[in-house]
């Protein structure tokens, strides 16, 4: 539970002296404790735990069926898609999942095909891989970073969309997420990673940076949605800048997205909120 800088601990005492939901309310309002915060905080976890499961019978259809799943996880740096992918994969069997975040290529893969080292990460049968970033590094961070040339990056626009056709009827079911956030709350989040030593290491020189090239992040990303935005493999957008919005209503897609055995006796609302998660459109 969260507390303000002002709030005074809650002895064993005091726990002893409660025997109602207003003595609880009470209580928390004596210690200076934001009770609305609590309330929030306590939705939410009791949320969550109804839509995990959820995936947990989600993991059990796919791996009866032996289905493959892939979840794109895209956005700009610190907009929660870790945090988001960690919430998906908490309670699931670790040996039906898979966590892909590869690193910088290798001198051998720059010389293979863009997509080479992807398709060797792609779900086995039975298996759900979370991808956090993926194959869409070169529609976004490659050119705004200089990390790709312009024929390389036309060459991979022209045929991405091919690509996905063929991951979809290979059988893949495959689902694209972009998290989104503001520029101010880029920085706040830039700014409490340097303060914490346990998050420090989530400061890439790429980072440093994203504040810099905003604009171009912004054109570059523009230019995917337009460019690589299917009927068969859509851009879903999440408005990020709520981690805990982004995390619920991203759940709720797929949950809704994919089907499951049991999904109709699900005890919670499965429907993801349109102001926090929603297809791609076109203007």
């Amino acid at each position: 539970m969260s507390s303000t800088a002002h709030a005074s601990p809650i002895t064993a005492e005091d726990l002893e002296r409660l025997n109602s939901k207003a003595g609880l309310r009470a209580l928390l309002r004596a210690k200076k404790i934001d009770v609305k915060k609590v309330l929030r905080t306590l939705r939410y976890e009791q949320t969550l735990r109804e839509l995990q499961i959820e995936l947990v019978k989600l993991q059990g259809s796919v791996q009866d069926q032996n289905r493959r799943v892939a979840l794109l996880f895209e956005g700009r740096d610190a907009a929660g898609k870790g945090g988001t992918i960690q919430r998906f994969s908490q309670h699931l069997m670790p040996r039906g999942i898979r966590v892909v975040a590869l690193p910088k290529p290798s001198e051998a893969e720059r010389g293979q095909w863009y997509f080479q080292r992807y398709v060797r990460q792609l779900p086995d049968p039975g298996e759900i891989v979370f991808f956090d970033r993926s194959w869409y590094n070169r529609a976004v961070v490659e050119p705004v970073n200089g990390f790709c040339d312009d024929e390389q990056y036309e060459r991979f626009m022209r045929q991405v969309p091919e690509f996905e056709s063929m991951l979809r009827e290979s059988g893949i079911e495959l689902v694209k997420f972009w998290f989104q956030i503001s520029k101010e709350e880029q920085q706040k989040r830039f700014d409490d990673r340097r303060a914490d030593p346990l998050k420090g290491w989530k400061i890439s020189p790429v980072d440093q940076r994203a504040q810099e090239l905003w604009d171009s992040y912004t054109y570059y990303s523009e230019e995917m949605f337009s460019r690589t935005h299917t009927a068969y493999s859509p851009w879903v957008l999440v408005q990020a800048n709520s981690k805990k919005r982004a995390r619920l209503e991203s759940i709720r897609y797929v949950l809704t997205h994919l089907d499951y055995e049991g999904k109709r006796k699900a005890e919670v609302d499965l429907h993801p909120d349109p102001d926090v998660v929603a297809r791609y459109h076109r203007d």
